[in-house]
């Protein structure tokens, strides 16, 4: 069975895709860049504002799908700037109060509306 989550806690889909499937026993989301769910725009301010908003987003939508942050068993982090990996690790860090889940973190050209980080996981639902 798969089934699509949504939450207007975190930014609608801007195109063909769910925020979240729920299949398997897994939810998997789709990768999140800062966009304030209630604007629409990307929030202000540099990469840990912009990481924190993203991590945001992904806890809303995994809440809506009936699981959190302490059952995500993978992420992938994209950066725009792979200069700004410890200050992502840093805000990163402080959603995971322990066993953080394993991650890849990659440089990238360019991520949609000029976001400078993008974030996707995998949890047990």
């Amino acid at each position: 069975m798969r089934e699509p989550i949504h939450t207007d806690k975190a930014p609608a889909a801007v195109g063909p895709y769910s925020q979240a499937i729920r299949a398997a026993g897994l939810v998997f989301t789709s990768g999140q860049v800062p966009l304030d769910p209630n604007t629409g725009k990307l929030v202000e301010g540099g990469i840990e504002e912009q990481t924190r908003r993203v991590m945001e987003n992904l806890s809303a939508v995994l809440e809506s799908a009936g699981t959190d942050l302490s059952r995500v068993v993978k992420s992938t982090v994209y950066l725009t700037d792979i200069g700004d990996f410890a200050k992502v690790n840093a805000v990163y860090g402080g959603f995971f109060s322990a066993d953080p889940p394993a991650r890849s973190a990659f440089q990238v050209t360019a991520l949609p509306l000029g976001a400078r980080v993008e974030i996707e996981m995998v949890a047990l639902a």
